[in-house]
């Protein structure tokens, strides 16, 4: 392979991770909305550049060996998990304590952090099946997912003083659009 391809193949991976990380982004905007410091931000930027390390390389492992039939589903999964999310943010909003319902910590983090990753175990599938290079993609994946989930939050943290105790309630509906919109693709 030269180096034209090599560069034609890296600015494809780069586009990819940009669009695999918008949904970190926008779900990292409305989970920044609730009160979280700058070390919890640094945490879950981090834990959600390791899923979308791990989720596309399954997915390109699965892939290699499977068809692309089981992307869908992953979507769905992620959906369904944005939903979840967003639902109990809407509903702890309401709630009198100042306490979130899921916390991007421990349990809820790892939710978090998989309910983002899923369409990347998706298009790990597809890139498996088309043999992508594997250390290249994931590395890209993840950077990219890692500093869009960064902005995100920090965008997010920025916004929640504006709104106050309404942040939380349209954290959790931007949870759910994006879930919904999930759902709808296929």
């Amino acid at each position: 392979m030269n180096v034209s391809q090599l560069i034609s193949e890296m600015i494809t991976l780069v586009i990819m991770a940009f669009a695999l990380g918008m949904d970190a982004f926008s779900v990292g905007l409305g989970m920044g909305l609730i009160r979280l410091r700058f070390r919890q931000i640094f945490y879950i930027g981090v834990v959600i550049g390791i899923f979308h390390i791990w989720m596309p390389l399954l997915g390109m492992f699965i892939g290699r060996l499977l068809s692309d039939k089981l992307g869908m589903f992953a979507t769905y999964g992620g959906g369904i998990l944005l939903l979840i999310l967003g639902a109990q943010m809407i509903y702890s909003s309401f709630k009198h304590d100042d306490t979130p319902f899921i916390k991007p910590v421990g349990f809820g983090l790892l939710f978090f952090a998989l309910s983002v990753s899923l369409d990347s175990f998706s298009v790990g599938l597809s890139l498996g099946i088309f043999g992508a290079r594997t250390f290249l993609t994931i590395i890209v994946f993840g950077v990219v997912s890692m500093l869009l989930t960064w902005l995100g939050l920090l965008l997010g943290r920025r916004v929640q003083g504006w709104l106050g105790s309404y942040s939380e309630a349209l954290g959790g509906s931007i949870l759910l659009a994006f879930g919904i919109k999930l759902l709808l693709a296929f």
